[in-house]
């Protein structure tokens, strides 16, 4: 079973890749002027989708590397530094919100596109769960609750999708763009901690 401290650091990383709140905006403006039973319709489908793309990466993420004979620690590495760079788009450059509006134009289905992939289901979310559910370090119990860790963050997302409208009233392009920084400053402390974990298995470092 996880314990309290790591179950925490799974929430907080699992909540800043997928970043609810930033999905907001990007759902308002893909169903703007659209129906209420189709919004919902598109809220429904885009979790699902994005469900999908991350419990295919829980599952088989860890086999396909061990095919490529890719160490786990390497992957780590190389997943913090990955992370880290998504961490400081989210801080620095164009935030979430903003970067993703841009793609809804031309979108045959904006459900899929871009609001499953890549803002709920985003590149760091795939590199994410593939890291947090790792076998060498993980039990199938304790990927499990990882897993449904990762399933309680999309309903909460599905929740605020629903919610969108009353939501964007209250804070706001300007407030969803805040709190996309502050996710991607937590995630940068994570994935820092993630290379360094993956360096010291990796060249079997002592530890104190």
């Amino acid at each position: 079973m996880l314990d309290y401290a790591t179950f925490m650091q799974s929430f907080a990383v699992l909540w800043a890749v997928i970043d609810p709140i930033g999905s907001v905006p990007v759902f308002i403006s893909v169903t703007q002027g659209m129906a209420a039973a189709r919004r919902k319709q598109i809220a429904g489908r885009a979790i699902l989708v994005a469900l999908g793309v991350l419990v295919f990466f829980v599952v088989a993420g860890e086999l396909l590397l061990n095919a490529i004979s890719v160490p786990l620690s390497a992957f780590q590495i190389s997943g913090g530094i990955i992370l880290f760079l998504f961490a400081l788009t989210m801080i620095f450059g164009e935030s979430k919100p903003d970067e993703e509006k841009k793609m809804v134009s031309g979108s045959s289905d904006p459900s899929v596109f871009p609001l499953a992939i890549p803002s709920i289901a985003s590149p760091g979310a795939m590199m994410a769960i593939v890291l947090l559910t790792d076998n060498t370090r993980n039990s199938i119990a304790e990927q499990a609750q990882t897993t449904a860790i990762m399933v309680s963050v999309l309903i909460v997302t599905y929740v605020l999708l629903r919610l969108a409208e009353p939501i964007q009233r209250v804070i706001g392009d300007a407030g969803a763009s805040i709190v996309s920084r502050v996710m991607g400053l937590i995630l940068a402390s994570v994935a820092a901690n993630n290379v360094l974990e993956g360096i010291t298995q990796y060249f079997s470092l002592a530890t104190h």
